[in-house]
C-alpha cells in the first residue's frame, strides 16, 4: 500500500521534508540560544557594581570596550580642541543637545568627552567653554555610537561644528587627528549650566524588545517544523486511502469506464440502423403492389388494419 512512497514525485517530498525539519530545529535552537545570551548577559549586568563604586583605570587598560568594561570609570590627561554639538538627545523627556569636546593625550590620540547636556537647540543656546591647559578628566567609559543608538543622526546635512553620532568613525573625517573608538561622559561637569549624561547600558545586555523577539523567533522556527511534519503525514495518509480504495474495487478503472460506454453506444446504433431497416422494407414492400387487394396502403399496414 506505501509502494508509492518509492516513486519519483514522492522521493522529491521526502528530501524535502528531511532537509527541512532539521533545518527549522536547528534556526529555532539558534535563536533560543541568542535569547539566553541576553538573559545572561543582563544578569550579569545587574551584578556588577555601581560605576562610582569603581576605582578608574587609565582609558588604555579598558579598551576595547565590552559588555564588562562599559560603564567603568576611565581617566585620560591631554588638552581640549576641537568641540562639537550632538542636536537630537533627550533627558529627562526635555529635548536638547550634547557637548562634546575632543582631549588630545599626550600620545596624540584625542578621546572624545561629552562634557554634559544642554536644554535647546544648538546655535541658540551659549555653550560654556572648555577648560584650558593640561586637564585630567575622569569619565564612564562608553562604546561608539552606531545606526542603532537612541538618539543617533544618520542623515546627515548638519551644520558646521554639528555631528550626528558620537564614532570614530564619523569624527576622524572630522579632526586632523587619530580618535578613540570610545568616549566618556562626565559625571562631574565643573561648569554651571551643563547636567551630566548618564551612562548608557552596552548594547546587547538588556531584555528589550529585541531580546524578546529572538524568543518569538524561536517558536516560529519550532511550528514551521511541526507543520512541514503534520503535512507529510496528511499527504501519505491520503494518497494511501486512495491506493486502498482502488484495490478493493471502490473507484472504478478508467479503461472499463470507456469501455462499457463504446459498447452502449454501439448497441444503440445497431438498433437505430435495425429499426431503420425495417421500416423501410414495409413500405418498400407495401407499395410494390398496390394492385393487389389484399395489401392496403402503406399507413394501413405499418398499424396494422385489415
Amino acid at each position: 500500500m506505501y509502494r508509492f512512497l518509492l516513486t519519483p514525485r514522492w522521493w522529491g517530498i521526502n528530501l524535502f521534508v528531511v532537509l527541512a525539519i532539521p533545518f527549522c530545529v536547528l534556526m529555532g535552537t539558534w535563536q533560543l540560544g541568542r535569547f539566553e545570551d541576553r538573559v545572561q548577559t543582563h544578569n550579569a549586568a545587574e551584578k556588577q557594581p555601581a560605576p562610582g563604586t569603581r576605582a578608574a583605570e587609565p582609558i588604555d587598560e579598558l579598551l576595547p570596550v565590552d559588555t564588562e568594561t562599559s560603564g567603568r570609570p576611565a581617566t585620560a590627561t591631554g588638552r581640549y580642541a576641537d568641540q562639537f554639538l550632538v542636536p537630537g538627545r533627550e533627558l529627562d523627556d526635555k529635548n536638547g543637545f550634547y557637548v562634546l569636546n575632543m582631549l588630545r593625550t599626550d600620545g596624540g590620540k584625542a578621546l572624545p568627552v561629552v562634557r554634559g547636556w544642554l536644554p535647546g537647540e544648538p546655535g541658540r543656546t551659549a555653550v560654556p567653554t572648555a577648560p584650558t591647559g593640561t586637564v585630567t578628566v575622569t569619565g564612564d567609559l562608553q562604546a561608539s555610537e552606531n545606526a542603532g543608538t537612541a538618539g543617533a543622526h544618520t542623515a546627515g546635512g548638519l551644520p558646521t561644528g554639528q555631528v550626528g553620532m558620537i564614532s570614530a568613525a564619523t569624527l576622524v573625517n572630522l579632526v586632523p587627528y587619530d580618535v578613540y573608538d570610545a568616549w566618556v561622559t562626565l559625571q562631574d561637569t565643573g561648569v554651571g549650566g551643563l547636567r551630566p549624561v548618564p551612562a548608557a547600558a552596552a548594547q546587547g545586555t538588556g531584555l528589550d524588545l529585541k531580546a524578546f523577539q529572538n524568543l518569538g523567533y524561536t517558536g516560529e522556527w519550532f511550528v514551521f517544523a511541526g507543520f512541514v511534519l503534520f503535512m507529510w503525514f496528511r499527504l501519505v495518509r491520503r494518497e494511501a486511502e486512495a491506493a486502498r480504495d482502488l484495490e478493493l474495487g471502490l473507484v472504478p478503472e478508467t479503461g472499463t469506464v470507456t469501455d462499457a460506454g463504446t459498447s452502449a453506444k454501439a448497441d444503440a446504433s445497431t438498433d437505430a440502423d435495425t429499426d431503420a431497416g425495417t421500416g423501410t422494407g414495409t413500405d418498400a414492400g407495401a407499395k410494390a403492389d398496390p394492385a393487389d387487394p389484399g395489401v392496403r396502403s402503406g399507413p394501413d399496414v405499418r398499424t396494422g388494419a385489415v
